[in-house]
């Protein structure tokens, strides 16, 4: 009799068991497969004051009618992926068919092609978001720049952020110089070389200090590039900043040798975060 007991029990917790299972995997079928109720949810939190000051959110409209909110609102985008709290904005399947019409891109984003530096995944925005050039160590060419002046004369975008990254592997060649680099390669050690040189004497890190001066010359180079990059920043209606991403940490630091002497601008500049 107490073995009859004792399988009845370890039954009945096995139908207990299975029943769960099946229920959980209902119930995630039912939240991965219902994009009306996620789009619900997603709408309801955008709603919410304190949810969109908790998750530094920018309204993607102002962002792109003003560089300045737009900075804002990658910034704010780095600090959920920093903190592990992306939200993946604007990846529904209604959403992606709508773009098929056309775009409208907030930021421009230079960028190095390691891929470890993904710009929608570490600033966390979505399909639409980001027009992204890159090439290793951001190095431009005459096709970059095309590339840069569509998207500000027929897209209508009005911030461009230069995109380094930390132990940059392009940047590491150009400190050291290989004998006899292969190929092309020698393109790009040239083209970031004068960074490396001028911080050749400076304390701490030497390819960091390496990457950081060569953001700052690939902001002035697109700043003086005429007539079209150059023409708009003067005017104050197209902005150009640098910033380095941290491989470690995540963070993205925008340098304040590029956030100074801006050209005067009609563009507000006050921090509508969480607004």
């Amino acid at each position: 009799m107490k073995n009859i007991n004792k399988n009845n029990i370890l039954l009945f917790s096995c139908a207990v068991f299975f029943i769960c299972l099946q229920f959980a995997c209902a119930q995630t079928r039912e939240t991965t497969t219902n994009p009306e109720e996620a789009k619900m949810e997603r709408d309801r939190n955008m709603a919410d004051p304190q949810w969109r000051k908790d998750n530094y959110i920018v309204n993607r409209d102002s962002a792109y009618a003003n560089p300045y909110y737009a900075l804002q609102k990658l910034k704010g985008g780095n600090k959920r992926f920093e903190e592990g709290r992306s939200i993946h904005p604007r990846q529904d399947p209604a959403l992606i068919e709508s773009l098929a019409e056309g775009q409208a891109p907030f930021a421009i984003i230079v960028g190095c092609s390691d891929s470890r530096v993904s710009s929608e995944a570490l600033f966390d925005q979505g399909f639409g978001d980001l027009f992204v050039a890159r090439t290793a160590g951001q190095v431009m060419a005459q096709a970059s720049y095309a590339t840069l002046e569509y998207a500000y004369l027929n897209l209508g975008t009005k911030l461009i952020v230069v995109l380094g990254h930390t132990s940059c592997g392009a940047v590491s060649a150009a400190v050291k110089i290989p004998a006899d680099p292969p190929g092309h390669i020698v393109t790009l050690i040239n083209a970031i070389k004068p960074a490396a040189l001028a911080v050749k004497d400076m304390e701490g890190d030497e390819i960091n200090n390496a990457v950081r001066q060569n953001v700052i010359n690939q902001v002035n180079e697109l700043r003086a590039l005429e007539s079209v990059l150059s023409d708009a920043y003067g005017a104050g209606n197209l902005l150009i900043v640098g910033a380095v991403y941290s491989l470690n940490t995540g963070e993205v630091e925008i340098l304040d040798e590029t956030m100074e002497d801006f050209p005067p601008t009609g563009y507000g500049t006050k921090d509508i975060t969480g607004l």
